[in-house]
């Protein structure tokens, strides 16, 4: 990866910062369900899966765009990651409309964001190091 300007290393870090958030958020809202199935028996908790689907759906596409601006170079640097699955999950929600499967949400929820959120810091020391370059 060549070296990444000021402006574009500010913008993803800023980005980087959101995606945190959310995982974060996701761990706040879903700290007491132990069994997702639940939450579509009650309004407080359809609303609960509901506004776990627009975070799932933002963090995808934070990551689409990332990947954008950095031509596809940042994300391979945690070769771990699915990155296109990342990235798939957006598309899954935002399209998927009334067909959204609650056991795709108990997955990303439970397994998934971990692993995301360890790259989410990684990427964030990266980008913070004086000169970030592979």
């Amino acid at each position: 990866m060549e070296s990444i300007s000021t402006e574009l290393r500010e913008l993803l870090l800023e980005m980087f910062g959101n995606i945190k958030r959310s995982i974060i958020t996701l761990y706040e809202w879903n700290k007491d369900v132990a069994d997702f199935n639940e939450l579509l028996c009650s309004v407080s908790g359809m609303k609960t899966v509901s506004a776990d689907c627009m975070l799932i759906q933002a963090i995808g596409e934070e990551f689409k765009k990332i990947d954008k601006y950095t031509e596809g170079s940042l994300l391979p640097l945690r070769p771990e990651i699915p990155w296109k699955q990342v990235k798939g999950m957006r598309d899954h929600i935002a399209h998927g409309y009334f067909d959204i499967n609650i056991d795709f949400i108990e997955d990303v929820v439970k397994n998934n964001l971990k692993p995301l959120e360890v790259a989410v810091d990684f990427f964030i020391s990266y980008l913070s190091s004086p000169n970030p370059e592979s």
